[in-house]
């Protein structure tokens, strides 16, 4: 399965709910090994998330985030849960994410002493950039009269290992303040995370941690006191908001070059294939810029409308002939009718929800060239009103 989608995982159940609570009728997906996801559009938002739950531990993690690329290929992979804080001045309930993540425990044992090795992964610059954006705006956080206190969100490292910390004076609490000062909070996944985004094309990922203690041997009050499920709240609040902008960002992305121009202006040179009879061109060309257009004996629609229409059809025919499964056909189905739906009911109409919708129809139907190749061509039709 494929499609223009954000992963988002988490470790412990009350960091799933958190999530789950912002999306609009979850659907649930079953992995052919088990594994559990359930996919949902976030309310009053139009991106798409699939949300899986991981466990405890960067092992686990980094497995079930293998697993989760593979079946979904998402725009970039986010981990949500709570941490504890490494440094007084972050605040119980504040959101830390992490610029890049310690793998702490990897090390060597000697006569005097044990010697750190670790692996450090680094956010990828234009996911930091996303983030800082969302970030220095208010909005994520609700409506702040809502609030004791709006939480800071913080940028630095994250250190991740295999033990919870809950204490500043023992050993093992004494060896990372030696070894790993700069990190701003402790927690047990994001390394994992990090190496399996990394193994598959440096796909973007950010680890978004709510900080629900202190570390500090303190971690049973505060959770009596309830700041784990405070914590986790806000730490799925940025995370939605960022999945958010992450989204509208691959759909500028596909739209303007790095000049701010569209992406159709980039090559005025028209390559035309033409088919008769029996015969269906896709498309022939080393490189392909701007829209696709594909047609055979006669015209295809010019109303966007109509065209997408066309392609209710064909994902029925494809369907028919096995060439998509049950599920992959009513996602696709689902995003036309919101395209349809879209182009009915905005004014002037909102081209860039139309093309989303679209695209992900055709991260869908890959498998199926002929398909893909005739949704590219609406995709350039629907461009083509703006």
């Amino acid at each position: 399965m494929s499609g223009s989608l954000i992963v988002v995982l988490t470790a412990l159940d009350v960091e799933y709910e958190a999530v789950r609570e912002k999306l609009d009728g979850p659907r649930l997906h079953r992995h052919p090994q088990g594994t559990r996801f359930e996919v949902g559009r976030l309310v009053d938002g139009r991106c798409r998330i699939a949300l899986g739950l991981v466990g405890k531990g960067n092992q686990s993690a980094a497995v079930l985030a293998e697993r989760a690329i593979a079946e979904f290929a998402p725009t970039a992979l986010l981990f949500v849960g709570v941490a504890g804080a490494l440094h007084t001045h972050i605040a119980l309930g504040d959101v830390v994410v992490a610029t890049h993540v310690y793998a702490f425990h990897g090390g060597t044992s000697e006569d005097d002493g044990f010697k750190s090795r670790p692996r450090v992964w680094e956010v990828s610059h234009g996911a930091d950039q996303i983030a800082r954006h969302v970030a220095r705006g208010s909005s994520w956080a609700g409506d702040p009269r809502a609030h004791r206190r709006t939480p800071e969100v913080h940028f630095g490292p994250i250190a991740a290992g295999e033990v919870v910390l809950n204490s500043t004076v023992s050993s093992h609490a004494r060896w990372i303040q030696r070894n790993y000062n700069d990190a701003l909070a402790i927690e047990m996944e994001g390394a994992g995370v990090a190496q399996a985004a990394h193994l598959n094309r440096a796909l973007p990922v950010v680890v978004v941690r709510g900080v629900s203690d202190r570390a500090d041997g303190t971690k049973e009050t505060t959770d009596r006191e309830q700041w784990q499920a405070r914590a986790v709240a806000n730490a799925a609040a940025f995370t939605t908001a960022l999945a958010e902008s992450l989204a509208a960002e691959e759909l500028d992305r596909d739209r303007f070059d790095a000049t701010g121009t569209t992406r159709s202006s980039e090559m005025s040179e028209t390559i035309r294939n033409v088919a008769k009879d029996n015969a269906r061109v896709i498309v022939q060309a080393g490189h392909v810029h701007g829209g696709v257009r594909v047609s055979g004996a006669q015209d295809s629609p010019t109303d966007p409308t109509e065209a997408i229409a066309g392609l209710t059809v064909r994902l029925q025919q494809a369907r028919a002939a096995g060439h998509l499964d049950e599920d992959t056909y009513r996602e696709a189905q689902a995003e036309l009718a919101t395209a349809r739906e879209t182009l009915r009911t905005t004014k002037p109409q909102d081209t860039g929800s139309v093309t989303l919708a679209l695209k992900k129809v055709r991260g869908l139907v890959g498998d199926v060239a002929t398909l893909a190749a005739e949704v590219a061509s609406v995709i350039a039709l629907v461009q083509g009103l703006t």
